[in-house]
């Protein structure tokens, strides 16, 4: 693991911290790390006058726009309780920064993250969020497909699962990302402006 360089064009994306979701317990690394390191990389990011994209994911209550497909385990019949989807507060309320609302695993599919990205001539993303296995590996999957060069802080993303966590981090993140901690990349952020 190591990080060599930012882009001096480089933007944050935040995968779903949200609500519902960061109630969760993370494994390995804890969802309250996830949150602290987050946080710490987007004020570091806002500082720069670097994109902050937060990104969250919503069904309809009824699951009706949820993804289709035949699956062993699908959102059919679950219940979504009120607020499960807003931005968690330690993040949200920065009217510089992006908002993505996806309906799919990928940040990238169905959402116009890659015309926000191309707009700001965004070569670079640094990735955080919940679930590694899930919203960060599928977003890290397009955007290495799209191009760009893509970073994972890996004390910034945790899973419900551990083995699947460490699978990511392990075996995929390697072949489409450069990864390290948050202290690692904020040692090769460009300067603050």
């Amino acid at each position: 693991m190591a990080i060599t360089t930012i882009d001096p064009k480089t933007a944050l994306v935040v995968i779903d911290l949200q609500a519902g979701i960061t109630a969760m317990p993370g494994a390995p690394v804890p969802t309250a790390d996830v949150i602290k390191n987050s946080v710490e990389l987007a004020n570091a990011f806002r500082e720069r006058d670097l994109p902050v994209v937060l990104v969250n994911v919503t069904f309809a209550g009824d699951g009706s726009d949820a993804m289709p497909g035949r699956v062993d385990q699908g959102m059919a019949g679950m219940q979504l309780p009120e607020g499960w989807d807003r931005v968690i507060a330690d993040l949200d309320g920065h009217e510089s920064d992006i908002r993505v609302t996806k309906r799919n695993w990928s940040a990238f599919y169905g959402t116009n993250l890659d015309l926000h990205l191309r707009r700001r001539g965004v070569t670079q993303i640094v990735l955080t969020g919940i679930a590694t296995s899930i919203g960060v590996e599928s977003t890290a999957r397009y955007a290495h497909e799209h191009g760009y060069h893509v970073t994972v802080a890996t004390d910034a993303v945790t899973d419900s699962n551990a083995d699947a966590h460490q699978n990511s981090v392990e075996r995929i993140f390697p072949r489409l990302a450069e990864n390290g901690t948050t202290a690692e990349i904020l040692a090769v952020l460009p300067a603050a402006g």
